[in-house]
């Protein structure tokens, strides 16, 4: 079988252009701000916490209702250049309503922030999360990473081995949930996309998680979904493969009414297959789905 002829130029951008398969993407980033800002109304909730050095590495904080509990440290999208915490909040209510404590985490955006950088700080968090378990409510043996379209990439960054020196975030989680994301950045540095990310192939490489990712892995749910462009189809094909090859594919979902832009919205809903097989993952109340549910496959 002869291979597909990469997409270039005009097809190439649209293809990582997921807002153009919604009626409005301002719709999605309203609604985000609405309901983060509602969730940090709530009692207890802890903002502008610094986890590294940075201006931006600061991270909002939802504590659980009794602890030590799982917490579900989360990452947002925005190509890498849009977005913060403070719009990346809408799952914390629904996450402490299941027992666990839920963080959503801020980083420099490109092209101020580097790649390395904004992927130095994901797993700058994480750290700064175990070592702060105690402080936090968290059980430091439940913590648990997510994120969503670049959130998901910086999140499966997170499970990939940092170098000579410094300590390796992933062995620190006890799951992970990929959302939408984007794993070989080959294609992303020939798009508009590296207009602001200026990525040349040394750091395609060492950003492009699917072949970097280490034999050891938590488990990890895969999901995206079905109304998505074709180049993020096989993305996440591309991140299946690598997970399962490890052993590491706790679930597979593809959520045939859902896109790009609201599927982060079912991350704890339990009336969902993305929000059931994360909140099983992070050993949750058993939410198991209906025998009739046919909007979704879900597969190891």
């Amino acid at each position: 079988m002869t291979a597909p002829t990469p997409l270039t130029g005009a097809r190439l951008d649209r293809a990582y252009s997921p807002s153009h398969l919604v009626p409005s993407l301002r719709h999605y980033l309203d609604e985000y701000a609405a309901r983060s800002a509602e969730a940090r109304r709530a009692p207890g909730v802890r903002t502008g916490l610094r986890y590294g050095p940075g201006s931006a590495e600061r991270l909002d904080f939802w504590p659980a209702r009794h602890g030590p509990a799982p917490v579900q440290i989360f990452v947002h999208g925005g190509n890498w250049q849009a977005l913060t915490e403070r719009s990346s909040a809408f799952a914390a209510p629904a996450f402490r309503r299941a027992g666990a404590a839920f963080a959503a985490v801020g980083y420099g955006l490109a092209p101020a922030t580097e790649l390395d950088e904004i992927v130095a700080s994901v797993r700058r968090c994480v750290r700064w999360i175990h070592g702060h378990a105690a402080d936090l409510g968290v059980d430091p043996r439940r913590l648990h990473l997510s994120g969503t379209s670049a959130g998901a990439h910086l999140a499966a960054m997170a499970l990939v081995p940092a170098g000579p020196g410094e300590p390796a975030a992933g062995r620190l989680l006890a799951g992970a949930a990929l959302l939408s994301g984007i794993y070989d950045l080959e294609p992303v540095s020939r798009s508009y996309v590296n207009e602001a990310l200026r990525l040349d192939a040394d750091a395609v490489r060492r950003n492009s998680p699917p072949e970097l990712l280490p034999d050891e892995l938590p488990p990890v749910v895969l999901a995206r979904g079905g109304v998505e462009t074709q180049e993020y189809a096989r993305q996440h094909d591309l991140m299946a493969d690598a997970l399962r090859r490890r052993g590491a594919l706790a679930g597979n979902v593809v959520e045939a009414h859902r896109n790009h832009f609201d599927l982060p919205y079912d991350l704890a809903d339990p009336s969902t297959p993305l929000g059931r097989a994360v909140l099983a993952q992070m050993g949750l109340p058993d939410h198991r789905a209906d025998p009739d549910d046919r909007s979704a496959e879900a597969t190891a």
